[in-house]
Formats: structure tokens, sequence, C-alpha cells
């Protein structure tokens, strides 16, 4: 078995940890592995925009699969929609650290 680092890419968490996976050596595909990732993230694979080996690599066919190596980090990049709570910015209010009372200040 070939063991993977895999996460959903969230630029607005905090704490976005990796979850290990596992692929057997023999089905070293991207198919795959897009089936995987999805599976034990709980993502639908049509909303996988693209799978990026970190820092900055794009994964795009079975050869690029087949050279990973055990623990490599891998996030899977969504296509950005209202329905995915994911990517929804937060509103000023929500953001942490915001003053209600301050803002409404005149000097």
């Amino acid at each position: 078995e070939l063991v993977l680092k895999v996460r959903i890419q969230t630029p607005n968490l905090r704490e976005n940890d990796f979850i290990e996976i596992e692929l057997d050596r023999q089905e070293l595909t991207y198919k795959e592995l897009l089936r995987v990732s999805c599976h034990e993230l709980g993502v639908n694979p049509e909303q996988v925009q693209k799978i990026r080996k970190l820092p900055n690599t794009m994964l795009r066919k079975d050869k690029d699969v087949a050279r990973l190596q055990d623990f490599q980090e891998l996030e899977l990049v969504l296509t950005v929609s209202d329905k995915n709570l994911l990517f929804r910015v937060p509103t000023l209010s929500e953001q942490s650290g915001y003053n209600k009372k301050a803002s409404e200040l005149t000097y």
C-alpha cells in the first residue's frame, strides 16, 4: 500500500488537518486516487477541480500518481460554488475580533 496525506484546500480555516489514505500499489491511477480521496473526505468527485501535490504541483495523469511516495501531502482543490460552505467568505460580523460597537463609533 501507498500511504498519502490528503486534505481539502480551505484557505478560510485555521485548522485544516490531513488524513492518511491508503492506495493499493497495483491500482495507482488518477481515477483511483480521486475516488479514495473523495470517499474518505466526504466530497463529491464532481466538485474536485484539481489535485495538488504540495507545495505547488498539479497531478494530471496516472504517471504523476505512480511517482508519489509514502506520506506525500496532497490537496483537493474544489470548484467554488454558493452551495459549498467550505469556501463561503465570512461576513465582517462573523470574523473573529469584529467589534460591532467599535464599527459604529464616529470621530
